[in-house]
């Protein structure tokens, strides 16, 4: 089995669950340091899902090539986090979203400062970034926003 296209059980020795997708995108992406971040993530995850210009599949999203973390369908998980992450990724699967991700599809290190000048930033949380890609005339925030976290809650 090769790691090309939607394989998205690539790594994990068998295919993978949305569920398991989810997790992974929120365990290797926001750092697990806050449900905010866990679900502003998996929050562009299901924004691209129902986007045309991704795959409509949770794991075709999450195993895109260079979309997301190095080896995020590979590298081991540690458990220890694994009920939080759990609840955050049953919960986005379910239908929440972030309450200020609006239609965001992308985000980067919070500390990172792209120089486009279409990118319109929604959240800065779990130490990430997010962002929506505008013209750059309906650009609204152009600079990552203050740290927000705690809105989610558990």
């Amino acid at each position: 089995m090769t790691c090309a296209g939607f394989l998205s059980g690539c790594g994990l020795g068998h295919r993978a669950t949305p569920e398991e997708c989810m997790e992974r995108a929120m365990y290797f992406e926001s750092n697990r340091s806050s449900r905010d971040g866990m679900v502003a993530v998996g929050s562009v995850v299901m924004n691209r899902v129902k986007s045309p210009d991704f795959p409509n599949t949770v794991c075709g999203v999450v195993s895109q090539k260079n979309q997301f973390a190095r080896g995020i369908m590979s590298r081991k998980m540690d458990t220890r986090s694994a009920p939080y992450l759990r609840e955050a990724a049953r919960a986005v699967l379910r239908g929440e979203r972030h309450p200020y991700i609006q239609n965001a599809q992308y985000f980067h290190t919070a500390s990172y400062r792209a120089s486009y000048n279409n990118i319109d930033y929604v959240l800065t949380t779990g130490g990430n970034a997010f962002y929506q890609k505008r013209r750059p005339e309906n650009v609204v925030n152009a600079s990552p926003l203050p740290p927000l976290e705690g809105i989610t809650g558990y």
